[in-house]
């Protein structure tokens, strides 16, 4: 009997309840949403798997036998216990509550991130969340901050996470001097630049236009991605953005390929004591899965809300 149990499902005992609260085969099929034959089939099969009859088919319609009053008793048990942990998962989500410190730059919290945590705070009101926008590194351990969203190629081994995404980057330029699109590298590189300042000279942004931009032609500098891209739109002069923030202002264009010597690794980050926590964990996942839904776009080569398929 145990191996028969054993094949036993939810829609089995479902299809018993079904039947034995109709009273036949067809109010069971129209109540479960199931074609009758797939009804009729069931029961059969379950009667030949347990051995016995679980229903007496009478003119006036289908009566449990005690073995069929069993199953209907067990299913009865089974539905009060799935719903029940349906409930409670439908209450968890409801019951995350606290404060949540999160650390990123500018460009991330701008561009990507307010979105993805206002659909977060949409399901789960009662956590409080507190951006702080830097560009220097937090000290998780210490608690400076709950979780990091960085775009780095430098990661401290003592913090846990993922790498999410490649984040690509191109020259961009306003889009009424630069309408016709690309340009030559020679073309580019005797332009009037815009960089990043010293803030910032671990990106390969900033070591790519100082190896390759004559000094002279860089006129700007800032150490903010976000002050960058407003000195571009403002005209000062053409510079390297991630595509993911470039691609967004309505007034610049690219005018350059996607750069393969500059890139940056974009990783969501927290420390290792608290990773388990129920909201950390619950925003480390919200956030990992709208990154990955727009991964195209970010590596470049998609629009904004594309992924690779």
């Amino acid at each position: 009997m145990s191996e028969a149990l054993d094949k036993l499902s939810w829609d089995d005992l479902r299809i018993i309840k079904a039947i034995g609260e109709c009273n036949s085969q067809m109010g069971a099929a129209d109540a479960l949403g199931i074609n009758h034959s797939t009804v009729s089939r069931r029961l059969s099969a379950m009667e030949s798997t347990l051995g016995v009859v679980l229903f007496d088919r009478r003119r006036n319609g289908y009566v449990a036998t005690a073995a069929g009053a069993d199953m209907i008793a067990l299913a009865n048990r089974v539905e009060k216990d799935v719903l029940g942990v349906a409930r409670r998962v439908s209450e968890q989500a409801q019951r995350y509550k606290g404060d949540l410190l999160i650390t990123t730059s500018d460009a991330l919290l701008v561009d990507f991130l307010t979105p993805i945590i206002a659909e977060f705070q949409a399901c789960h009101p009662g956590i409080r969340i507190e951006v702080i926008v830097s560009n220097q590194p937090l000290n998780l351990a210490r608690g400076d901050s709950d979780i990091a969203l960085r775009a780095t190629l430098a990661v401290p081994e003592n913090l846990f996470g993922r790498k999410v995404a490649i984040v690509a980057w191109a020259t961009y330029g306003r889009l009424d001097k630069y309408a016709g699109g690309t340009c030559t590298l020679d073309t580019l590189h005797q332009s009037t630049w815009v960089s990043y300042g010293k803030g910032l000279s671990s990106l390969k942004a900033y070591q790519f236009i100082d190896e390759h931009v004559p000094r002279e032609n860089i006129i700007y500098r800032s150490d903010s991605v976000y002050g960058v891209a407003a000195a571009i739109r403002a005209g000062i002069g053409i510079g390297l953005l991630p595509c993911m923030h470039g691609d967004l202002v309505p007034d610049l264009v690219r005018i350059g390929p996607v750069e393969p010597e500059v890139y940056d690794e974009l990783w969501l980050l927290t420390h290792p004591d608290i990773r388990k926590s129920e909201r950390i964990y619950a925003f480390m996942t919200h956030c990992a899965d709208a990154i990955v839904r727009q991964r195209a776009f970010i590596e470049g080569h998609g629009a904004p809300g594309t992924s690779e398929q």
